[in-house]
Order: structure tokens, then C-alpha cells, then sequence
């Protein structure tokens, strides 16, 4: 594979959990450019929060990074902090999608950190949230979520309308197919369970609670006979083992029953505010504000600046005849309104010889032995000592 691959380490992905990222106990320094908004995310202050989201927040402000290129609300989803992004979802400025760095959004620090509540907080209350949005190895929320084994979020995602079929460009896997590369064997059963009940049941007004079992297991409880000799005897002697749940059994039609909104034995004060259309895997379910018609509307996309043509005239193209159109166009007459294009200029350099070393001297024909080569100091010695001895007896 030419591309690399992303590293796997103890069953899992070499994810950016341990990048740097400023602790609560940081305090900015002289000169810092972040504003409050970043530190009491930091810090997660809720009060200088709220204050500072009541003075007002300029668009600079909401999206402004660290080192790291993470917003206050990446940095709060990294670390957990429930109630500072429960605060920061009335910020109208701020870009739940805004990545950083490494191509992680707030939602990927939440999914791959395994913080549930503010997964759920993003999902619900964060208009415009981007769930297939991928970082710079190509993996989505879903799949980081699913490589960390974070069955939990998982599900969340899944339930939100989070695409299980789409793969990373690296290794063509889904998130199932990491999850079981990386013995992620808690996602693995959730994904599984999920897909046999992809439908949650919405326990609504329409919603009668009856146990449709309860006339059949009443009428073959009736219809048993006295047991035999043997059977009681076996019953006896046989140990009494607890039997596991059953699907769709007494323990869940208690959990269904005293759960649902219209259940003689529940009093809810508050009420859903879509009850006829319960989540579903694969569908993309509607935020909080969404269903209100509070949410902010999305910023205009930027138009690129329409270029308008100055008053100049355009000639069209006819072909040259005769001798002319042999000549090559630098030296073909052109109009005194457009420039003329310059001949161009050729320079010649002569390559430089290559440095010689070494002389091979001419081996004779009748000794096949190798000869050795003379090296260029060498030559140079010997024709220095060549001209000293010619001097010397010159002056003999």
C-alpha cells in the first residue's frame, strides 16, 4: 500500500487524545491574544461563562484556537465539561464543525473520549452538526468511536442518523470493521443489537399498556396438567438456576409499562416534541431548535467577486495566408495595440569536463596480470621528481 497507514496501538488507533491541551489551572499569559470566552471554557467556569455570553461575543471571539487550532468548546469536549457546552450552544457565532489541527471536531473529542452526556448535548441541542465530517486520516465520529470502544456513544451516533456503511479512504473499513479489527467487542454487540431493532419503540399517548404474552402464557398455564411422579421428583432434585432475561419478557414489559407517557402508574410534566416520529438507525434525527424554530439560519456562502469586463474590443481570430503563416509567431506582424512578444533568448554553456582521477596506463598483450592504476598525485610526484633531476644535471 503506498499510502500509510494509521498506526494501531494496544488493538486501537493512535488517535490525538494525547495531544497538549491546557488544563484548568492555566492561566493566560501577558500578551495572550485569547479572549475570555476561550479561558472560561478552559477553566470551566460556567459563571464568567454566562457572563461573558451575556455581555456579548464578537465572531472573532467565538472561533478563536489555541495552539493546537482548538476552540473553547473542542477544549471542553476534550475534557468533559458538561455545563460549559450546555452554555455554549446559545452562542450564535460559534462553528460546531470547526476542526482543528489534526482534523478533529468538537464532536470527534466527545465521541472518541467516550463523554456520553455531551455527545447527547451536541446531537440535540447543536444545529447544523456534520456527522460524517472526516479528520486528516479520513475517520468520522463514528469510527474513532468505534476504534475506542465507546459502545455508548456509538449508539448515540447510530440513533442520530450516523452513516454505518461509509469507509475511510486509507483502509476501506466501516465502523463496524474497525470495531472488530480493534476488539471493540461491547461496540461490536451494540452495533449487532442494533441492527436487529433498528426502531425505537416510542412510548407515546397511542401507545396501550397491554402485554400482548400475558393471554397466551395465562392460557398454557391452564392447560398444563398435574405434574407426574418423575417430574416432581426431578424438580426436587434439580438445582434452582435464576434464568437470564427474556426478550420481550415480563421484566421488560415492567420497564415498558411504567416508562411509557400514557401509564396509569407515571405523571410526566413535560411532554416530546416528536412523538410520532421516534428515532431510527440511519435517520438523521432534528435538533432541539430545529424542531422549536429557534435555530440561528446558516451563515450565506460567500459569493466569489463577479469580475466586470473593461471596454475594450474583441477581434476575432483569422488565420494567416501565404507566406506568413510559415513564419513562427514572434516574427509575424501583430496589431500596435498588443504588445509584441520578445524573441527568446538561447544561452549555450559549454559542460564542464569531468575531473580525471586516474590514467589506466596500456596493458601489454603478452602479461595477462592487472596492472595498477596511476593515480593523478602520483603523476604529479613523479613529475616533479622528473624535472628535479633534470635540473640537477643541468647544473652538473
Amino acid at each position: 500500500m503506498e499510502e500509510e497507514e494509521p498506526r494501531l496501538h494496544r488493538g486501537g488507533l493512535d488517535m490525538s487524545e494525547a495531544s497538549s491541551c491546557p488544563t484548568s489551572q492555566e492561566t493566560p499569559a501577558p500578551g495572550c491574544r485569547l479572549g475570555t470566552l476561550y479561558w472560561a471554557c478552559v477553566r470551566n467556569d460556567p459563571v464568567q461563562l454566562q457572563a461573558t455570553l451575556d455581555g456579548g461575543v464578537s465572531p472573532e471571539e467565538a472561533i478563536q484556537v489555541d495552539g493546537n487550532g482548538r476552540t473553547g468548546l473542542m477544549v471542553a469536549c476534550y475534557r468533559g465539561f458538561e455545563s460549559v457546552v450546555a452554555l455554549l450552544s446559545r452562542c450564535p457565532f460559534l462553528d460546531v464543525n470547526q476542526q482543528d489541527k489534526e482534523g478533529d471536531t468538537a464532536l470527534m473529542l466527545a465521541a472518541q473520549a467516550g463523554h456520553v452526556p455531551l455527545v447527547s448535548l451536541l446531537l440535540n441541542y447543536y444545529p447544523g452538526l456534520d456527522l460524517e465530517r472526516r479528520d486528516q486520516r479520513g475517520l468520522t465520529a463514528l469510527m474513532k468511536a468505534a476504534v475506542r470502544d465507546r459502545s455508548e456513544c456509538v449508539a448515540a451516533l447510530l440513533m442520530a442518523g450516523a452513516d454505518l456503511t461509509s469507509v475511510d479512504p486509507i483502509r476501506g473499513k466501516t465502523a463496524l470493521e474497525w470495531a472488530l479489527l480493534t476488539d471493540s467487542f461491547d461496540t461490536v454487540r451494540r452495533i449487532r443489537k442494533l441492527l436487529q431493532r433498528p426502531r425505537i419503540e416510542q412510548l407515546s399517548q397511542h401507545y396501550q399498556p397491554k402485554w400482548p404474552a400475558l393471554p397466551g402464557l395465562v392460557a398454557q398455564a391452564q392447560a398444563q396438567a398435574t405434574p407426574s411422579l418423575l417430574e416432581r421428583l426431578q424438580a426436587t432434585l434439580s438445582l434452582p438456576f435464576a434464568p437470564s432475561p427474556q426478550e420481550g419478557g415480563v421484566l421488560d414489559h415492567l420497564v415498558t409499562i411504567t416508562t411509557s407517557l400514557a401509564s396509569p402508574f407515571l405523571a410526566t410534566a413535560c411532554h416530546s416534541l416528536c412523538p410520532d416520529r421516534p428515532p431510527a438507525l440511519g435517520t438523521r434525527s432534528k435538533s432541539v431548535p430545529e424542531l422549536l424554530g429557534t435555530a440561528p439560519p446558516p451563515p450565506p456562502v460567500p459569493q466569489p467577486p463577479q469580475v466586470v469586463p473593461g471596454s475594450r474590443v474583441l477581434i476575432p481570430y483569422q488565420s494567416r495566408q501565404g507566406v506568413l503563416s510559415m513564419c513562427p509567431q514572434w516574427l509575424q506582424p501583430r496589431d500596435s495595440s498588443s504588445p509584441r512578444p520578445q524573441a527568446p533568448k538561447i544561452r549555450l554553456f559549454k559542460a564542464p569536463s569531468s575531473p580525471r582521477r586516474y590514467r589506466l596506463e596500456p596493458r601489454p598483450r603478452e602479461n595477462q596480470s592487472l596492472a595498477l592504476p596511476v593515480w593523478r598525485y602520483q603523476e604529479l610526484r613523479m613529475e616533479r621528481r622528473r624535472q628535479e633531476e633534470e635540473a640537477r644535471w643541468a647544473q652538473n
